[in-house]
């Protein structure tokens, strides 16, 4: 009863949102690239702060030191992790399943982990909000279903925090998707150095860059796809992503929303032992 509940509120979510998703199309018809980036935003913020949906979902991790390969149940009460492969080795299952147990039985990291998420979670919404103000868009390419605008550094722009400073002094280009105004992919660059406390505090160099992607995984719900975060320097920003990064999601599979994390248990450990592309 419990899956067959999840199913039918997905689908009264997804029909929600396709009727706002049409209302906010008609509003933005002919409009400018800086009006469209702003009902871009919008529709953003909304989805992420109405989005309850739990995934299970296959997650590939690299950065400077460390390779991961590990299936991930998200819920409302934290993300359980089943690790298949760790630093190119093959992790056993029964040290998979002694992973899971023991994130399951460790509260410290569970609020850790929770806190973490809620933090990047309003820093990405932050974010957000600035892409109207901070920058000066055109748009340069265009398909029937997506537009691809370009942004460059506002220059009457004073950002507001330190994350600011770093995300308003780049440039790139945004791949939008005309019909669910939502964000396909998104690449930026700094254009010139950014250092904290005349460079006692960090510096993050010209050059450093990022980029995302994201796309719809069922129910009118879009996922994270990819994330790539190159930044030559050493200011921390975002607590759980690192200075040098890439992330691929795939296989999405939706769970009930009201999926509990002892529950989560048995979907991590019920999920194929298989590799990327495998």
């Amino acid at each position: 009863m419990d899956v067959q509940a999840g199913i039918s509120r997905l689908a009264m979510r997804a029909v929600v949102l396709t009727g706002a998703v049409a209302l906010v199309a008609v509003a933005a018809q002919g409009q400018s690239p800086q009006t469209l980036i702003q009902v871009v935003v919008d529709t953003e913020r909304a989805a992420n702060q109405n989005d309850h949906t739990n995934w299970v979902y296959l997650d590939e991790d690299r950065e400077a030191k460390t390779h991961v390969v590990e299936w991930v149940a998200a819920t409302q009460e934290g993300d359980l992790k089943r690790v298949l492969v760790k630093d190119e080795h093959k992790v056993a299952e029964a040290q998979q399943r002694e992973g899971v147990d023991h994130f399951l039985h460790d509260e410290h990291a569970r609020k850790k982990q929770m806190e973490e998420n809620k933090h990047d979670g309003q820093q990405v919404d932050d974010l957000l909000k600035l892409l109207p103000a901070a920058f000066v868009w055109t748009q340069t390419g265009a398909t029937d279903n997506s537009a691809i605008l370009h942004f460059e550094p506002e220059p009457g722009f004073h950002p507001p925090t330190r994350e600011a400073r770093v995300f308003s002094a780049m440039a790139g280009d945004v791949e939008v998707d005309l019909q669910a105004h939502r964000i396909r992919s998104m690449r930026g660059h700094l254009m010139h150095d950014v250092a904290f406390g005349g460079g006692l505090l960090g510096r993050l160099k010209e050059g450093s860059s990022f980029a995302l992607e994201q796309a719809p995984v069922g129910g009118g719900v879009w996922e994270l796809t990819g994330l790539h975060v190159h930044l030559q320097g050493n200011a921390l920003l975002f607590k759980s992503i690192s200075l040098e990064q890439d992330e691929m999601r795939s296989r999405y599979a939706a769970e009930p929303p009201t999926l509990k994390l002892e529950q989560a248990v048995g979907v991590v450990m019920s999920q194929p032992e298989e590799l990327p592309g495998g």
